[in-house]
């Protein structure tokens, strides 16, 4: 038995979308009757039967037109096909990768071990080098230890295909790297206001699943998760318990309360902004999840709640 993604029915003999991958009940199992996704990929055949000869010519300078070009890179069939509605994963495989690099490749390749000079300018977002542009970036996927980044994979594998699949891959790439940023600057500028540009950095993704995590609690506030896999609860009681313990702990100079414990709390605090705010630009104009899931297809299931201390401050 399943839960059907669209009306939350349970089936006990549900049908699985070939395009999106999501369940449904007899009901809403038609592309149409879901608002599915791949709809968009054909909703002209020249997409699939045109060459693109005429853009060429209309373009005078002999390429087609670039959305054209990407939609036939990343639209179903294409080569870059797998990318859409899969950059959950793509991002938590760069996560992992970044990791490696942090704590294998540059110790010992390059004699750079953690907090030296040379690690701390590719991989941490810090308050005396704002200016290095590529660690607002690569801070986003580097972490400050193994729990810390256990606890945002789990957290990017059950929350973001939810979100990537209703709002579009495109759309979840824009809102990852955008909370994400916005949630660093806002951190290392509370510091440099207040400690100086000798204080702490930050690394890790929790701005970015903060970002995603309020994007989902506006779509549906009332989408059952359990925290620790064990406690039930309502997204927006996961969400606006983080938040409020985010504030009480990061209360004090730069996030730096007596619960703070190393933690970006601000950080949290501006990705979740971001996702509510674009959570709110969205909503009506998207699908609502009714599930989250365990990997791609399959029945629905309860997730884990909370990110569980993303965004460390190193």
């Amino acid at each position: 038995m399943a839960t059907c993604d669209e009306c939350g029915k349970h089936e006990n003999m549900p049908y699985q979308c070939r395009r999106c991958g999501d369940t449904f009940c007899a009901e809403h199992r038609l592309p149409e009757n879901h608002d599915c996704p791949g709809l968009q990929d054909w909703s002209d055949p020249s997409g699939v039967f045109d060459s693109g000869f005429d853009d060429s010519v209309q373009n005078r300078g002999g390429t087609a037109s670039s959305s054209g070009l990407a939609d036939r890179l990343l639209g179903t069939g294409g080569p870059l096909g797998y990318f859409r509605d899969n950059m959950s994963y793509v991002f938590l495989g760069v996560m992992w990768v970044t990791f490696a690099l942090q704590y294998f490749v540059f110790p010992f390749l390059f004699a750079a071990p953690p907090r030296s000079n040379l690690w701390q300018a590719v991989f941490v977002l810090s308050p005396d080098h704002i200016g290095y542009v590529w660690t607002w970036i690569t801070s986003i996927f580097a972490h400050g230890g193994f729990t810390h980044i256990a606890f945002n994979s789990i957290a990017l594998y059950f929350f973001g295909p939810v979100v990537e699949r209703y709002i579009s891959t495109k759309r979840f790439v824009a809102l990852f790297f955008g909370a994400g940023i916005i949630a660093g600057l806002a951190q290392v500028f509370s510091t440099l206001l207040t400690v100086g540009p000798f204080g702490a950095g930050v690394v890790g993704a929790s701005g970015a699943i903060m970002g995603v995590l309020g994007v989902l609690t506006i779509l549906n506030p009332n989408l059952k998760v359990y925290l620790y896999f064990i406690i039930p609860m309502p997204l927006w009681v996961l969400t606006f318990g983080f938040a409020a313990f985010s504030i009480v702990a990061g209360f004090g100079v730069a996030g730096g309360g007596f619960l703070a414990g190393n933690v970006a709390h601000l950080a949290h605090l501006a990705g979740l902004v971001v996702g509510l705010a674009y959570g709110v630009r969205v909503k009506g104009r998207v699908g609502v999840p009714q599930s989250l899931q365990f990997g791609r297809g399959g029945g629905g299931m309860g997730g884990p709640g909370g990110p569980g201390g993303p965004g460390r401050r190193r």
